[in-house]
C-alpha cells in the first residue's frame, strides 16, 4: 500500500468521539469524514455559522467545550480542535 492509500485508510478509520463531542455526533465510532459531516449538520440546524463571515462558527453550549472554550472559531480551526476529541 502506497503513502496516499495509507493516509486515506487512516483518515477513514472509525474513531471514537469523547464525551464532549459525543453530545453532538453520537458516541459510536465514526470515520473523520462522517464526524465532520454530522458536525456541519448540527451547525446548520442550529444556525451557528456566522452571518457576516461564513467561515466562522459561533459556539453554543455543546460546541464551546469541543472548541476549547472559544466562542468563535473558523472552519479550519474547528477541524483541528475536533480532532483532539477523537480517539
Amino acid at each position: 500500500m502506497g503513502t496516499r492509500e495509507q493516509a486515506r485508510a487512516k483518515f477513514m478509520k472509525p474513531m471514537r468521539p469523547d464525551d464532549k463531542l459525543a453530545l453532538i455526533v453520537g458516541a459510536s465510532p465514526l470515520p473523520r469524514t462522517q464526524v465532520v459531516k454530522k458536525l456541519w449538520a448540527y451547525i446548520k440546524r442550529n444556525g451557528l455559522q456566522d452571518k457576516k463571515n461564513r467561515r466562522n462558527i459561533n459556539a453554543d453550549v455543546k460546541l464551546k467545550p469541543v472548541f476549547g472554550g472559544k466562542g468563535t472559531v473558523n472552519m479550519f480551526q474547528m477541524i483541528k480542535l475536533v480532532n483532539k476529541h477523537l480517539h
